[in-house]
């Protein structure tokens, strides 16, 4: 049975494609299940860099969650449904390889949240973005009032939560709840472009910077000063490591082996 969820590889970058276009990438509880299954798998691939995840057709990215399947679920139902977004979040946030959303078109609720979980967001010039849940009577059940305060700040926050107003590019880009704007027809080759770079450095330095950001965002600065310090302990004994310094000083490209 065919899947909702693409992946294609170039090179070292894994093309992650949510393929539900006639729904707008809508999001129901099988969705949710392969997408997570998806990058736990990704994480562990020694063939994968870096990753972009994208939705397929020209209007969107995700446009939320299907409200057709939440529409008949009882309390606890959607409650479980809330946990099975958060552990779709926990995998993108958690997997070792850097998450480039390329964010097409309308990135609505579940869809918002899901670019957030990434690492780097990169819109094209006809995205619109926001947390509408308010105005159908439910909250941001995929991270959206955790994870956008620590991005655009708990005012900014507060408002696209609670007016569940949508938000333009070019805005989105102002208050930081994405990286950068491009023009539509040149979205994925810029985000290709970004996770070529980052798949051409050694894998252990990148996973491990991954893990400190992340610990920027959950732990007191103090905490994160000494998790910092254990993975420049850790990186300093990788033969990665070893061979970067040495193709430094001998003014040679480095052959990374990911250990």
């Amino acid at each position: 049975m065919p899947g909702f969820v693409r992946v294609t590889m170039e090179e070292r970058i894994a093309i992650v494609t949510v393929d539900r276009p006639q729904v707008l990438n809508a999001l129901n509880a099988e969705v949710v299940r392969e997408l997570t299954m998806t990058f736990e798998h990704l994480a562990g691939a020694r063939d994968v860099g870096a990753i972009v995840l994208t939705g397929a057709g020209e209007k969107a990215f995700v446009a939320g969650a299907d409200i057709r399947e939440m529409a008949s679920l009882t309390g606890p139902e959607m409650q479980r449904f809330s946990d099975l977004g958060r552990k779709l979040g926990d995998a993108i946030a958690g997997c070792p390889k850097p998450v480039i959303a390329a964010v097409n078109g309308f990135a609505l609720g579940g869809g918002c949240e899901l670019a957030m979980a990434c690492d780097i967001r990169i819109a094209s010039d006809r995205a619109r973005i926001g947390q509408p849940e308010i105005n159908i009577g439910i909250i941001a059940g995929f991270g959206g009032t955790q994870r956008l305060p620590r991005l655009v700040g708990p005012g900014r926050a507060a408002e696209i939560l609670l007016t569940g107003d949508l938000v333009d590019a070019s805005s989105a880009e102002r208050i930081g709840l994405v990286d950068r704007v491009v023009p539509h027809d040149r979205l994925l080759e810029e985000a290709k472009a970004l996770a070529s770079r980052i798949a051409s450095k050694g894998a252990m330095a990148v996973a491990l910077t991954k893990a400190c950001l992340r610990a920027a965002q959950e732990m007191p600065l103090s905490a994160g000063l000494s998790y910092e310090t254990a993975a420049f302990g850790i990186v300093g004994g990788t033969e990665d490591r070893a061979e970067g310094m040495r193709a430094f000083l001998e003014k040679r490209p480095p052959a990374w082996k990911g250990v």
